[in-house]
């Protein structure tokens, strides 16, 4: 039996957006269709959607309709087609976390996402794809399904910690100024290779899938790119 073709996966993209989510919940998805003839490894690079996001963030559904002129009907069709998608994706957007004495869920925000970033950068370098990724999950899902703010330093450690990451080394590297110029360079990275909307996914360094696409999408790309491997 032949060894399924080793490809690296590298993906651009930012732990506030749902399509980010969604277009992993996709890929592993064909991962899954092409297990035994390809096997990935994947990695997470920097994508700022709002790099200006003030410390104390923004009210998601008012930011939709301040940043893409979208009215308050507009914005709730787009987060339910969305939800819609993410749901045929296998991936939760709901808020799943405790409710307060109403029965209300915290607000849903839009945080500042450098210093996730950073912790993302500090674990594929620390602790490799396969660690980065399972805190690229916790991260997304302490946003979406738990609305913590991951713009909070201690937030990011308990984050980070969960996951197997060290504390101390994980507090050390939100305040290491060389892992905030490789963010940045990642970022320059993604506007040299066109890349302005994520997620973005580059296969062995050469096929280039902007967006969120089908499972079968992937799967042709990914046997395209294991074929020029091979």
């Amino acid at each position: 039996m032949s060894q399924p073709t080793s490809l690296t996966i590298d993906i651009w993209s930012d732990v506030m957006c749902p399509w980010c989510a969604i277009g992993y919940g996709q890929l592993t998805r064909a991962l899954g269709e092409l297990e035994g003839e390809i096997e990935a490894a994947v990695r997470w690079h920097a994508f700022e959607l709002n790099p200006d996001m003030p410390p104390e963030g923004e009210d998601q559904a008012a930011h939709i309709q301040r940043k893409y002129r979208r009215t308050a009907q507009e914005g709730a069709a787009i987060r339910a087609q969305m939800r819609a998608i993410a749901e045929s994706a296998g991936v939760s957007l709901d808020y799943e976390g405790a409710k307060d004495e109403r029965g209300e869920a915290p607000p849903a925000m839009m945080w500042n996402t450098r210093a996730a970033h950073k912790l993302l950068t500090f674990a594929l370098e620390e602790a490799g794809p396969a660690v980065q990724t399972t805190l690229k999950l916790a991260l997304f899902a302490a946003h979406f399904n738990q609305r913590r703010n991951v713009s909070d330093p201690q937030v990011l450690l308990d984050i980070a910690a969960s996951v197997g990451l060290h504390r101390e080394a994980a507090r050390a590297a939100l305040a290491d100024e060389a892992l905030e110029a490789r963010v940045a360079a990642e970022e320059r990275q993604a506007w040299d290779m066109n890349i302005t909307g994520v997620p973005a996914m580059v296969i062995n360094g050469k096929f280039l899938v902007p967006g969120a696409q089908s499972p079968e999408t992937y799967v042709n790309v990914l046997r395209r790119a294991a074929e020029k491997a091979a």
